[in-house]
C-alpha cells in the first residue's frame, strides 16, 4: 500500500507576525511546529502501513526550513520525504496549493490513501484536502474518526459528524481529513531520530512537476489578502447603583429599544 502524508509547517501559535506590505504570515526566523492535526494525519499513516505493509511518503510546500517538520515526520515512521520549495509557490492560496500538491502525488504515479489534518492552525480553512481530491478527480471524506476495513481496495471509515457519526464507503484512491479523535500520535523513537538525520530529502520545483508560473503562487491565487487590519473596539456602558426590582425594570426597557 502506498500511503502519502501532507503536512504543513505553521508558526507557532505565540508567535505569528503579519507583514504589513504583502499582507500575509512572516514565516522567516519565526519558531515553527508541525500542524498540530497534521501528527494524527502522520500516525494513522504510520499505521496502517505497519498493519497492511507498504510505504508511507510525507509531502509539505513550503520554504527550505519546512526540511525540519519533514525530517520529524521521518523519526515518527515515515518512509519517504519531498519538500516542495520554489519562490514561484511564495503566496498561494488553498486552490493554488492544492494545484501544487496534486501535481506532486501525480508525479508519484502510484497511491492508495492521502491523508491531510482536518484543516492547519494558521488559516482554519479546511479546504487543500478536498482540493487535492477536486484536481486529482477521486473521492474524499473529510473529518475521519476511524478507519473501519480496507479490502480489496475498497475502505470504510467512519466520518465524524455534529450528532453522531457516519459510514462512508469508497474505492481507493481517496483523499481522507482526519480528526484527532482517530489516534494519540506517537512520539519519536531513538532510532527514528537516527533516521531522520540520514533520510534522503527529496526536492521538487514548479518546473519539476510542470506547472506554469501563472497558475501556482500569488499569480494563480484566485483569492487574495488586501488588507489586513485590528478592528477598532469601542467600550460603552452605563452604571447603576438601584435596588434589583428597578434594575430589572430598566434591563427590560433597554433590550426592548435594542430589538427595535
Amino acid at each position: 500500500m502506498n500511503i502519502v502524508v501532507c503536512i504543513k509547517q505553521v508558526p507557532n501559535t505565540t508567535e505569528i507576525k503579519i507583514d504589513p506590505t504583502t499582507n500575509t504570515l512572516v514565516r522567516e526566523g519565526v519558531e515553527s511546529i508541525i500542524n498540530p492535526f497534521d501528527l494524527y494525519a502522520i500516525e494513522e499513516a504510520v499505521r496502517l502501513k505497519e498493519q497492511y505493509g507498504g510505504k508511507v511518503t510525507a509531502i509539505s510546500m513550503g520554504p527550505p526550513q519546512v526540511e525540519s517538520a519533514l525530517r520529524e515526520a521521518i523519526s515518527m515512521g515515515v518512509d519517504e520525504i519531498i519538500l516542495l520549495t520554489d519562490r514561484k509557490f511564495a503566496g498561494s492560496d488553498t486552490w493554488a496549493t492544492s494545484l501544487t500538491l496534486s501535481a506532486a502525488i501525480n508525479k508519484l504515479k502510484s497511491f492508495d490513501i492521502i491523508f491531510f489534518g482536518q484543516q492547519a492552525i494558521d488559516g482554519d480553512t479546511a479546504q487543500v484536502g478536498p482540493g487535492v481530491a477536486t484536481h486529482l478527480n477521486i473521492p474524499q471524506t473529510c473529518f475521519v474518526k476511524k478507519i473501519e476495513s480496507i479490502e480489496a481496495k475498497k475502505i470504510r471509515v467512519e466520518r465524524l459528524m455534529e450528532d453522531g457519526y457516519d459510514v462512508v464507503d469508497m474505492n481507493m484512491p481517496v483523499v481522507l481529513t482526519v480528526v484527532k479523535e482517530i489516534n494519540v500520535p506517537r512520539l519519536p523513537s531513538l532510532r527514528g531520530k537516527r533516521n531522520a538525520k540520514k533520510a534522503e530529502l527529496i526536492t521538487w520545483t514548479a518546473d519539476d512537476l510542470g506547472l506554469n508560473e501563472n497558475d501556482i503562487g500569488l499569480n494563480g491565487s484566485p483569492t487574495q489578502v488586501v488588507k489586513i487590519f485590528t478592528p477598532e473596539h469601542q467600550k460603552e456602558g452605563e452604571k447603576y447603583e438601584l435596588p434589583t426590582e428597578e434594575l430589572v425594570d430598566i434591563l427590560y426597557k433597554k433590550l426592548k429599544e435594542l430589538s427595535k
